[in-house]
């Protein structure tokens, strides 16, 4: 009997002990959460995972220059915040056929004005160059009543808040316009947008239903059939006229002395910093020479790594031009922003580009088959670059290489270039009767050569013949092998059983 009660005695005990214990655990369960639930308040969580917390200013990101940084911080005033917020996309749903009035086209064609520079705006060379190229094209017009596009005079081309080319108040002076019109029947050309930390693509003030003609933009917010992605360019770019390229014939092998080469600025932190930061895991000193530097900025020393001072001296030992000309494939990874000056550097060198810039449109992607002259990679899958080059045969190498010098010539190798490729694409989109097929825009002579008022039937271009290896000498019979291009143009460029070793034999 003793036995027994002690027995339910220990076993009270024990119930009660669990039961402490038990309810103690729930408290203070609910204790955490209701201070993370309250910490989450705070944050601006409101307890729905549908919504995300970005905690933007938090980050771990240090300015190379940091006085640059703490005056824009200074000066900038809540009016142009207001301008940067307002820039972003407010169009994102614009397509020709809602954004763009075609009866402004019907009477006069396709013609383009340019207004007048107002007294007292600055304007950058390039933009300069854009402007004068527009003027001295076919679609000029100096009657805003014949217009069919509109662009501005107000330099639009560096929308970094920190650069001393940036116009302000811009917002203002383009609403004051009097055919602006909420942007309708505009293009703006861009080349740099948004500013550290971020370097977002807003532009700094509300474009409304313009059409961009824009570097760097991303595929997020590239408006397809309606943006125009343009490449990035220098100030020494050249501003009219054809630039050759450096590939002046035909290389067999095609090898050079690198296999895959690289130099330029090493982000420690921030936006690009990630591919550029493990280059040197691929980098083995003998055919794949991919050289960073941390010298750039006036704080670099601040920000410095282990790595900064070998890498330092390892990229003083090598002349950028002569890995430029002496290398089959080189790399253009992404820079702050997505666009890079190596990409036409490379192009222009017949230099095969490797893109590493993970959502990048790339320039004039709607006409260009960029497939047929570049390696498209991926940023993550860096470590698989140096395997994927080396497996391309040397036949394919020869033609993406001379496919490089047709395109650089033909689109790139001018402002001038560059601005009318730009043009030529929206005339053909608003008159859609007269565009020229993907085969004229990616083979000899090119889009900019084979003028739709000529003609736009491709048994009319006897340069078109080799392409096909096709044999019609005789004009006679003109419309059998027309028939045949526009049989090949009605299916993907460059699909199997459509051989173009012919016309790349034959392209230098």
């Amino acid at each position: 009997m003793q036995a027994k009660k002690r027995y339910l005695i220990l076993f009270s005990a024990g119930a009660c002990l669990i039961l402490l214990l038990y309810f103690g655990g729930m408290q203070t369960a609910l204790s955490r959460s209701n201070n993370r639930r309250d910490d989450r308040s705070l944050d601006g969580h409101h307890g729905s995972p549908q919504w995300h917390h970005f905690s933007g200013s938090l980050q771990p990101f240090s300015p190379w220059d940091q006085m640059e940084t703490e005056e824009y911080n200074v000066h900038i005033s809540p009016r142009q915040k207001r301008d940067v917020i307002s820039g972003v996309y407010n169009g994102k749903r614009c397509r020709m056929d809602s954004c763009f009035d075609f009866s402004l086209c019907k009477t006069n064609g396709f013609k383009v004005y340019v207004y007048p520079q107002q007294k007292g705006e600055k304007m950058s060379e390039s933009y300069q160059n854009i402007l004068s190229s527009i003027e001295a094209s076919r679609f000029y017009t100096s009657d805003p009543g014949q217009a069919c596009l509109f662009v501005l005079s107000l330099d639009t081309l560096d929308r970094d808040i920190l650069s001393p080319q940036y116009v302000h108040n811009l917002r203002t002076k383009v609403q004051n316009l009097h055919l602006w019109n909420n942007g309708k029947n505009h293009l703006i050309f861009n080349l740099y947008s948004g500013t550290w930390p971020d370097y977002t693509e807003d532009l700094g003030f509300d474009f409304g239903q313009a059409m961009l003609a824009k570097a760097s933009i991303g595929t997020e917010n590239f408006r397809p059939n309606f943006d125009v992605s343009i490449p990035l360019f220098g100030k020494d770019h050249r501003s009219a006229g054809e630039e050759r390229g450096y590939l002046k014939h035909n290389s067999i092998p095609p090898y050079r002395k690198y296999m895959l080469v690289f130099k330029g600025k090493r982000y420690l932190t921030g936006i690009g910093s990630d591919t550029r930061n493990a280059l040197y895991h691929v980098h083995n000193s003998e055919d794949v020479v991919l050289l960073t530097t941390c010298k750039h900025g006036k704080d670099w020393q601040k920000h410095k790594d282990a790595r900064c001072d070998l890498d330092n001296a390892e990229y003083d030992k090598h002349d950028y031009r002569e890995m430029l000309h002496n290398s089959t494939f080189c790399l253009v990874p992404r820079g702050r922003r997505l666009g890079s000056f190596r990409f036409l550097e490379a192009l222009q060198a017949a230099c095969v580009p490797v893109i590493l810039s993970n959502g990048w449109e790339m320039p004039f992607s709607e006409i260009i088959h960029w497939n047929t002259a570049a390696v498209i990679g991926d940023e993550r899958l860096l470590l698989q670059i140096p395997s994927t080059v080396r497996s391309i045969h040397q036949d394919n190498i020869l033609s993406l290489r001379q496919q490089t010098q047709f395109l650089w010539e033909a689109y790139f190798s001018s402002v001038e270039r560059i601005v009318l490729t730009t043009l030529e694409i929206i005339h053909d989109r608003v008159l859609q009767h007269a565009a020229r097929s993907n085969l004229m825009w990616n083979s000899l002579p090119g889009g900019l050569y084979s003028l739709p008022q000529y003609s736009s039937y491709l048994g009319d271009f006897p340069f078109h013949y080799a392409k096909l290896g096709e044999s019609c000498h005789d004009l006679q019979i003109d419309l059998k092998c027309a028939s045949k291009f526009i049989h090949v143009d009605g299916h993907e460029f460059g699909s199997p059983g459509i051989t173009t070793g012919v016309y790349r034999k034959v392209l230098f």
